[in-house]
């Protein structure tokens, strides 16, 4: 049987369809990040039944009633929601299935007749995303949708994606029909669906096949999604290979590899690389880094002291949590700083760690102010990331908004242009300027040993403790526990979370710090690791 997801997976690399149905063990398990997109896209879901008026909700029945009480449903002539069926060796089960009946539907088709042509009852396909535009992946998702819903006997009349709008604004209680967009693709799902029918037959094909297609890797490891195969498939691939190549766009570099070109010191000359490329290449099979001195040198005999190394985390939350914020605006909850007076001198470490689920952002603003002093450098590690937090936050707060313009953005200086412009680069980065990857060569300070290990898991953990339910917290069912049981619980759990983020946070900023004086030990010939 072939399914939509499983019509993705083959439209993305045969392989990875045929693994799926027939070696599944071999699939890892999702990734903390894939897991929380799925929670996030689970509660999109439930939002959007909203806009529904007297929907039919089918999401939680199983296959076979699923099946069978769509066949009743689609009788009133209601919207559906997860309407499934089966057609031979096809299953498809949408979002929501809109009857189309004048104006009502929400999509205004009042100059349409109702029926189709032929006098038989018509449908609108809506699918919800939790993405805030319309991509290719999710057109191809319809269109399979379609074509068995047809062969199933319905008449569609157009397709619909529902995505986040993201110039809503939350005021006061969440307004779903406002939250959400409706964009009609109908168009390009017509596109799309040339040749389904053929692409269709040669999955079930693959799927039936006692044997594993063998597929080269490409572009499409990465695309739409990454691989879930994807370390298997390249396990032998070496380091030092032209993947690492710094903004290479991907087509080029698999031209490359296709033309049996794997190590960045076998690209020919003949090849049109920028000049970081080119320092990548000539270092490619070295153990020496490049170093500009000039350049190193001159932006540090360019701090000002005292020094404020300063990060920050946030979350972005598909729905708005606080007044006057958009879907995905980033909410500060942390921040650390370390202060140095002088060069080498002794640190002073400062943190701030949201508590409560009130908008942290005004203390977190506050905090910053009391903090950060009105002379000396803010040194940050991508300075588009902390300046546009702070531009969002003195929108929403402008009495912050003079600090800010006249004390705190002209202080701001970025220690990723060292990186960034290649005036320092060792292979080991394997082409990243990322604070993660210089870390390492400049320090013997590490991540490994820390339970949060990243800002990604970091703002996912801060929002489980923080908003989530005891269940969440807990990672249990708490139903049939004694209630102060399960607030000591609740109550160990946070603690433990908010310590890792309070070790994660202080050496991102440590990082910043040790980083700065292997820089200072390269221009004083003693910087290699």
């Amino acid at each position: 049987m072939l399914t939509k997801s499983n019509y993705l997976l083959g439209l993305q690399c045969p392989k990875l369809l045929w693994v799926a149905k027939n070696d599944k063990p071999r699939i890892p398990e999702p990734d903390f990040s894939a897991k929380h997109n799925f929670e996030v896209g689970t509660l999109i879901g439930v939002l959007a039944t909203k806009v529904f008026e007297e929907g039919i909700d089918l999401s939680e029945l199983n296959f076979k009633e699923n099946i069978d009480e769509t066949t009743e449903s689609i009788k009133e002539r209601r919207p559906i929601f997860e309407a499934g069926f089966l057609v031979n060796d096809l299953f498809s089960r949408g979002d929501v299935l809109v009857p189309v009946r004048g104006s009502t539907d929400g999509h205004d088709p009042s100059k349409d007749d109702p029926a189709g042509p032929s006098g038989e009852p018509r449908w609108d396909i809506v699918e919800v995303k939790s993405a805030t535009k319309v991509k290719d992946v999710n057109i191809h998702d319809v269109s399979f949708q379609k074509y068995v819903y047809e062969k199933a006997g319905l008449k569609i009349r157009k397709c619909f994606i529902m995505h986040i709008n993201n110039q809503y604004v939350k005021n006061g209680e969440i307004e779903t029909k406002e939250l959400f967009v409706q964009t009609d693709i109908t168009d390009k799902v017509e596109e799309f669906s040339l040749g389904i029918e053929n692409r269709i037959e040669n999955m079930l094909k693959i799927i039936e096949s006692k044997e594993e297609p063998k597929c080269s890797i490409g572009v499409h490891c990465s695309d739409p999604y990454d691989c879930p195969l994807k370390k298997e498939c390249w396990k032998d691939i070496p380091e030092g290979s032209i993947f690492e190549f710094s903004r290479l766009f991907s087509k080029k570099k698999f031209e490359l590899y296709d033309a049996g070109i794997v190590k960045m010191e076998g690209v020919p000359d003949s090849v049109k690389l920028n000049d970081k490329q080119k320092i990548q290449r000539l270092l490619a099979d070295s153990n020496e880094p490049h170093k500009d001195e000039t350049q190193i040198k001159h932006f540090l005999d360019n701090l000002n002291y005292p020094i404020y190394y300063l990060d920050f985390e946030t979350i972005n939350p598909a729905i708005p949590k606080f007044e006057g914020m958009k879907p995905y605006q980033r909410i500060p909850f942390q921040f650390s700083l370390h202060i140095q007076e002088k060069p080498d001198g002794e640190l002073k470490h400062i943190s701030f760690l949201a508590d409560g689920t009130s908008d942290p952002r005004s203390k977190f603003m506050q905090a910053l102010k009391d903090n950060l002093g009105d002379k000396g450098d803010i040194l940050v590690y991508n300075q588009g990331f902390e300046k546009g937090v702070m531009n969002e936050g003195q929108m929403a707060f402008p009495e912050f908004e003079t600090w800010y313009e006249e004390n705190i953005f002209p202080r701001i200086k970025d220690l990723w242009d060292v990186f960034r412009n290649f005036w320092y680069y060792d292979p080991r980065q394997k082409g990243s300027a990322s604070i993660k990857a210089v870390l390492p060569v400049l320090s013997k300070l590490k991540y490994d040993d820390l339970d949060i290990k990243n800002g990604i898991f970091a703002s996912l953990e801060y929002e489980r403790i923080t908003y989530g339910s005891n269940d969440q917290i807990c990672g249990e069912r708490t139903d049939n526990i004694d209630p102060k049981e399960v607030e000591g619980m609740v109550k160990a759990e946070r603690k433990r979370v908010r310590d890792a983020l309070e070790k994660y946070c202080e050496l991102d900023t440590l990082a910043e710090v040790e980083i700065v004086k292997g820089l200072g030990d390269v221009v004083k010939g003693e910087g290699k690791l």
